[in-house]
């Protein structure tokens, strides 16, 4: 089982950026996702700064994907896309069907993101027909789902390609074209001063009886807690589960890495240091029990 660092979903100053992908060197990870998937206008590193990163961490031997826009709205962030499927080494994760569209016109293998909302195993046909080699599940595909999609799929003669699931981190829940802390802050989304870098792991969102609820990253909605599936490990192996998404956050991402690196090759007990996500039960993704050790 493989461990991939997902794309950096916040907004970080572009020195943080690099020094921390820096330090990704030295941890036990087989694929790194990099590129901006929430937010154009988060321009601490522009396309060119993340294909040199990538071309920086490749040497190191691992996998290396660029990850594109969630939701394109410009044509401006469609030419950034182009800029990325045209890079002519990576291959791409699509986050949205119009990098779908571009890297089957540049014969480009893809990784479909898990805002692609494949459900059925007609749509991951039509996809693997396009390019697909990898698929990144959807944040309320659980077991049961994914057992739904491998007997379609078996019934119509084929096998799942790899499999990818966001194992830890906060879940992308929802994006839209307004920026949700723009208008938490009362300022106007195209005047927002770029006020995301001031919370380098989203803006908590609590309801009217003050309850923890949601977090808001621009104008993505995350879940207000941090998930963590090492301890269904057995499970996503016996699932068919290839690779386990970690997220980057704000905290000591090493010790999370090393953690779950320990699980996957038996050496310790595994003891839950996030949340339990409902998701992969079969229930709301919020029905979870709270983290039995400090994030």
């Amino acid at each position: 089982m493989k461990l991939s660092l997902g794309p950096l979903q916040y907004f970080w100053p572009r020195e943080q950026v690099l020094a921390f992908y820096r330090q990704t060197r030295d941890w036990p990870l087989d694929i790194i996702y990099l590129g901006e998937t929430v937010c154009s206008k988060r321009r601490e590193l522009g396309t060119r700064d993340w294909i040199a990163l990538a071309e920086e961490l490749a040497d190191d031997g691992r996998e290396i994907v660029l990850s594109g826009l969630a939701l394109l709205e410009a044509e401006s962030e469609l030419g950034a896309l182009q800029r990325i499927i045209r890079n002519g080494r990576f291959t791409v994760e699509a986050n949205d069907m119009s990098a779908v569209q571009l890297c089957r016109e540049n014969g480009v293998r893809f990784v479909a993101g898990p805002t692609l909302n494949i459900y059925n195993a007609r749509t991951l046909q039509l996809l693997r027909e396009d390019g697909l080699y990898r698929l990144a599940l959807g944040v309320e595909q659980g077991r049961e789902l994914l057992r739904a999609l491998d007997e379609q799929t078996r019934a119509a003669g084929e096998t799942l390609p790899e499999l990818e699931i966001i194992a830890w981190g906060r879940l992308p829940l929802s994006y839209s074209a307004r920026c949700f802390t723009a208008r938490a802050l009362d300022v106007a989304k195209d005047q927002c001063g770029f006020r995301c870098i001031e919370h380098p792991d989203g803006l908590p969102l609590a309801t009217r009886e003050e309850q923890p609820f949601l977090t808001i990253n621009g104008i993505q909605i995350q879940s207000h807690e941090v998930f963590d599936l090492c301890p269904e490990l057995p499970e996503l192996r016996e699932a068919g589960i290839d690779i386990l998404r970690l997220y980057p956050q704000i905290g000591d991402m090493a010790a999370i890495v090393n953690y779950f690196d320990a699980a996957r090759r038996g050496e310790v007990p595994v003891e839950r240091r996030g949340a339990r996500n409902g998701y992969w039960e079969g229930s709301a993704g919020m029905e979870s029990v709270n983290a039995t050790m400090p994030i």
